[in-house]
């Protein structure tokens, strides 16, 4: 894994999109002499800007990419040809983005035979690229071999890492036993309880060491596990490890003092006005693109309902610091959902949802209303999903550092809606707090922009929605 803006990021994903950026650059450039020699012309010709022009090429045909869910590392695919699929609609996709800037910004073509030419390399440059990283990326040379100090119940956390994904990266060896830990782990995963830990981590050669000890006031090798980090080997505690592989924050590993002495969870994200800057322009591009189809679903809503409800659907919500505000959605459930005054979490196949709304919820076009809470300030494009003041009373109650998530403005979009389905029970709030605290403590303009990506993604898949 690599830190990148704050945000762990697998590294065999880093060095792809690296590489597919460089190959998408250079496949214009290739494009162009290719023209040049079809027609004995000369390459000069286009040379102009050629690299500002390379540089689109590849952001535009990346950007597609990303919304596909090519640099999604939760995409599981059982074969390397639905990733070629993939890539292919990604390309088609790209191919009409372009069209439009070129048509907007004639000045950016590069003439339709050396796009051509660029498109053909620039797909056999992907496609080959993408094989070899689905056979090779996670092999086992190319993996971290870690040891975990520690048997006791900490130790034991590991076992609940169940997704494979989880465990991309990296091999746990085996677990070393400190003196005076009580045991949780199988025996059968315990190295050589007789042999010094600089011995075990010389002759298994271990990467990288996590400390997951119950107790460190009791027995802690602290001059062996100092020498290791002295010859170059990464050493974690726990929380870290579990951030780093899991990309949420376990609520069962975190303390009051792992918060204050962490590198996250800055003040900054509260008075920064580059994000507030970035959330009214977002939304303003976004508003001029979607219109036509904010109006066609209000259309499509008064038709159903014979004019007989309203457009919009008005709920309270709670926002930073606690305060109340009204959040706007297009109606997507009938008019008497709540007759009885209680308020009830969505369920799956929920009776009360019509049927345009099932399409706009699996679209979240019923959330494009939400724009203009952003505009008054009282949500962010990203942040944690706003909940109804009589869930988050009953959830503050149950789960620690619940409160925390409403230090920030609430999102339309955010971590924990693409990383975990639609949340219907406490249970699904603890998961969903654990994404939400990720994002608050590694907060960054780039995040954002990550999340955004990975959101067209949820929705072109129609994943989360309920």
């Amino acid at each position: 894994m690599v830190r990148l803006f704050r945000h762990y990021v697998p590294g065999s994903l880093l060095i792809l999109g690296v590489a597919e950026a460089l190959l998408l650059i250079g496949a214009v450039y290739a494009g162009v002499e290719l023209w040049a020699l079809e027609f004995s012309g000369s390459s000069k010709d286009l040379v102009e800007l050629l690299f500002l022009k390379a540089a689109l090429f590849a952001f535009v045909i990346l950007s597609a990419m990303t919304a596909m869910g090519l640099y999604w590392r939760e995409l599981r695919v059982s074969s390397v040809w639905p990733i070629f699929l993939r890539v292919a609609a990604a390309f088609a996709f790209g191919i009409i983005m372009l069209s439009v800037l070129f048509y907007l910004v004639p000045e950016l073509f590069i003439g339709r035979g050396a796009l051509a030419n660029a498109l053909v390399v620039a797909l056999a440059s992907v496609m080959l690229v993408r094989a070899a990283h689905f056979y090779y990326a996670d092999h086992e040379g190319m993996r971290k071999r870690i040891l975990v100090v520690g048997t006791g119940k900490k130790a034991s956390q590991l076992e609940m890492l169940r997704r494979k994904v989880d465990w991309h990266g990296f091999t746990l060896v085996g677990y070393f036993h400190v003196t005076g830990e009580h045991d949780v782990v199988a025996s059968s995963k315990i190295l050589d309880r007789s042999r010094p830990l600089l011995q075990l981590v010389e002759s298994l050669q271990i990467d990288e060491l996590v400390i997951a000890i119950d107790d460190r006031r009791k027995a802690f090798p602290v001059d062996d596990i100092l020498e290791c980090k002295m010859r170059g080997m990464a050493v974690l505690d726990l929380v870290t490890f579990f951030e780093r592989q899991t990309r949420k924050i376990k609520l069962d590993a975190l303390h009051p003092s792992s918060m204050i002495f962490s590198d996250g969870f800055s003040k900054a994200i509260l008075k920064n006005y580059t994000k507030a800057t970035f959330d009214v322009s977002i939304s303003l591009v976004l508003l001029a693109l979607v219109w036509p189809v904010m109006l066609a679903t209000a259309a499509a809503i008064v038709l159903e309902s014979r004019a007989k409800g309203p457009i919009f659907y008005r709920q309270a919500r709670v926002g930073r610091n606690g305060a109340l505000f009204n959040v706007l959605k297009f109606r997507s459930m009938r008019v008497d959902a709540e007759t009885d005054g209680k308020a009830k979490w969505a369920e799956r196949d929920d009776p009360r949802i019509t049927r345009v709304g099932k399409i706009i919820r699996k679209f979240r076009v019923d959330e494009l209303p939400q724009l203009i809470n952003v505009m008054r300030g009282e949500m962010s494009f990203v942040g944690p999903r706003p909940e109804r003041p009589e869930f988050v009373h009953q959830l503050v109650e149950e789960i620690p550092f619940y409160n925390l998530r409403h230090k920030v403005n609430p999102g339309i979009t955010g971590w924990a809606q693409i990383s975990y389905p639609y949340g219907a029970s406490s249970q699904d709030a603890v998961e969903k707090l654990q994404y939400d605290l990720y994002y608050i403590k590694n907060y960054s303009l780039m995040f954002d922009l990550v999340i955004l990506f990975q959101t067209a993604y949820a929705v072109l898949w129609g994943r989360g929605a309920r």
